[in-house]
């Protein structure tokens, strides 16, 4: 198990951490080739499906961890599993000099088989994890029960005339050695959280950040493959996207936060009727919004996320 910081402890002048109630166990499985760290909450074996939780990209499984707890607070008497991505976490690396978005949907496959070959599991996903989760469950119908998606939203649709500009900067960036900036101290990782996430409180914070990063001889580097920051050689094409969402079968719930930001980030290039029409293409929906929540609605509210869910899975 992953070493969690006592109530009374600090992280290099920090606050007390969060305790968390249901401390992850670990597990670690081989999908494709690649060792992959998995993180589990709750009870196997209870005959409930499994709720599989995939995070965001530049995160980690373990942000799931005070969504757990509120859900076990509550009562939920199954299992969550999250895993690590390629890349991120404890999970290995792909050793390549690019990451492809269908290997992730080539791992969750894997993942499934086998944590659940002959059942369909609950599947939920944050940001990226969301995106992967919609693509998946319209690939994959039979193996998804319920699929929840947390501020998934996809991203903007790329002409076909963006594609010589797009490989060249591909091409110009393997030239250069990947690089994310180390952290001095824990703090510093933290404060980083917080500036991502201004509603991240201090004790989240504090617990969060040895999740995100490691000690090394530089400094706290963050716990991910510096190649995921180069640019996608591939464009985004939202026809084949539609498509995928078009075909899910599970009842799906979809959660934003009040005051998310995210549909800002690409600067007018993909609008709030964009997403609205992809996502009315999904054929049984339910939608909430969660008050006094951006992006990282699972920090944020964890316990009233938690409620929706539960009462989504029942």
């Amino acid at each position: 198990m992953l070493s969690s910081l006592s109530s009374g402890s600090r992280v290099a002048g920090m606050c007390a951490c969060y305790v968390a109630v249901n401390p992850q166990l670990d597990d670690f499985l081989t999908l494709r080739g690649l060792r992959h760290h998995i993180l589990r909450w709750g009870k196997p074996g209870t005959g409930q499906p499994t709720v599989v939780a995939v995070h965001g990209w530049m995160d980690v499984g373990a942000s799931f961890q005070f969504m757990a707890d509120s859900l076990l607070a509550q009562g939920f008497e199954g299992e969550i599993v999250a895993l690590d991505w390629r890349g991120f976490g404890l999970s290995d690396a792909s050793g390549s000099d690019a990451y492809w978005f269908p290997d992730y949907l080539g791992d969750l496959d894997a993942l499934l088989d086998q944590l659940s070959p002959d059942a369909p599991v609950d599947l939920l996903g944050h940001s990226m994890g969301g995106n992967i989760a919609m693509s998946y469950a319209g690939v994959r119908p039979q193996r998804v029960r319920r699929l929840i998606n947390l501020e998934g939203f996809g991203l903007p649709d790329n002409p076909p005339d963006a594609a010589p500009q797009r490989l060249a900067q591909w091409l110009d960036e393997l030239k250069e050695p990947a690089q994310l900036k180390p952290y001095a101290s824990l703090a510093e990782v933290a404060a980083r959280l917080q500036k991502n996430n201004p509603r991240l409180p201090d004790d989240k914070a504090a617990w969060l950040a040895p999740h995100w990063a490691r000690e090394t001889a530089e400094g706290y580097a963050l716990r991910a493959d510096p190649v995921h920051k180069r640019v996608n050689p591939v464009l985004y094409r939202a026809a084949e996207v539609d498509a995928c969402w078009r075909a899910i079968t599970a009842p799906t719930l979809w959660v934003e936060g009040a005051d998310t930001q995210v549909l800002r980030w690409w600067g007018g290039h993909y609008r709030r009727e964009d997403f609205e029409a992809r996502l009315a293409q999904v054929a049984q929906l339910q939608r909430r919004v969660l008050p006094d929540a951006g992006h990282m609605l699972h920090h944020d509210q964890p316990a009233l996320l938690a409620a929706e869910v539960s009462g989504f899975l029942r």
